[in-house]
């Protein structure tokens, strides 16, 4: 196999509604699959929606989890089946009476992987997840999945690709959020999306502006590029509690090249084929092996000033050398 038909989607989730948002998701992969693709990459939290479980107290939060064996990844896992292709779907996760914010990648063979977000800030009664997520798939690839935020910091993309992954999913829900650095991404009016029936161009202009794509294009392709890998970009489009997701749903290469992606601020499958080819001369893949690791031990040391995901996220303390 020298090429991979791949989808990322972006669409708006329905808040605490598994019910509505598996719907979609069941349409949106069977459309997909229809037109060739063999994995479908669904956003980060798609299951039940996102930024308002914030809102919940922890109560809420355990009654809307489900275990992986829960109903809403098993329908998932038999619609991989039936459909003979892989699906990735996010879900509020509970193991043990812990929560995380998880991701389940279902193969056609029945079986599942389930990566929880290393770096999960959205309430304090969700836990971070402890290892990398990369495992084999029946099509000879070797994959890999980190969630939003854990693609921001450049070690994990770094640890997924020296354990072997050349095509990494990257669910997101993201733009338009409010970051606290005064370069950094700001929020969008939420009338854009309200009136963007009435005003298309305003809603697509800031979707696709600084503070949607124009924020992803400053680091996701060097996620790619610098690593050697595929990354399967997928997010949430349209309102998310008080923010707004902006899509831009993409392919990137390991030359951190986008090979497709959508400019619209509505639901939307897009579809690439990956030319694995292209992976073992990358410049990325490349330059791995000149690493010399005897100087890198600076990288893993405490070095005193760590903040947990939530701290770190939110924290408004200038960070001092």
């Amino acid at each position: 196999m020298t090429t991979f038909r791949s989808a990322v989607v972006q669409f708006e989730a329905v808040p605490d509604r598994p019910d509505r948002n598996l719907e979609t998701i069941a349409r949106l992969a069977r459309q997909a699959v229809s037109e060739g693709a063999r994995l479908v990459v669904f956003p980060e939290m798609c299951l039940l929606g996102y930024w308002h479980l914030r809102r919940h107290t922890a109560d809420r939060l355990h009654e809307l989890a489900e275990p992986v064996s829960g109903p809403s990844v098993s329908r998932i896992q038999e619609l991989a089946v039936a459909l003979g292709a892989g699906l990735g779907v996010g879900w509020l996760e509970v193991d043990e009476g812990e929560l995380f914010n998880s991701y389940a990648v279902c193969l056609p063979d029945g079986t599942i992987h389930v990566h929880r977000k290393l770096h999960a800030f959205e309430h304090e009664a969700i836990s971070s997840g402890s290892r990398f997520t990369v495992f084999d798939t029946p099509w000879q690839i070797r994959m890999g999945v980190l969630i939003c935020w854990d693609n921001n910091l450049v070690e994990n993309v770094r640890a997924t690709a020296l354990l072997g992954a050349t095509v990494l999913l990257a669910p997101h829900q993201t733009g338009g959020t409010n970051s606290v650095s005064p370069h950094g991404m700001k929020p969008i009016p939420l009338q854009v999306w309200e009136n963007r029936l009435v005003d298309p161009a305003a809603v697509e202009k800031a979707f696709n502006g600084p503070d949607g794509r124009g924020w992803l294009l400053r680091w996701l392709p060097a996620r790619a590029h610098d690593n050697g890998l595929f990354v399967l970009f997928s997010n949430g489009v349209g309102r998310d509690d008080d923010e707004l997701r902006t899509g831009n749903a993409m392919v990137i290469d390991p030359y951190g090249r986008i090979i497709a992606e959508t400019p619209a601020p509505a639901e939307a499958v897009v579809l690439a084929d990956l030319d694995l080819e292209l992976v073992p001369l990358s410049t990325g893949r490349r330059w791995i092996r000149g690493r010399r690791p005897e100087l890198y031990d600076i990288l893993t040391p405490p070095q005193g000033n760590e903040l947990d995901a939530r701290a770190a996220r939110f924290s408004e303390v200038p960070v001092d050398q």
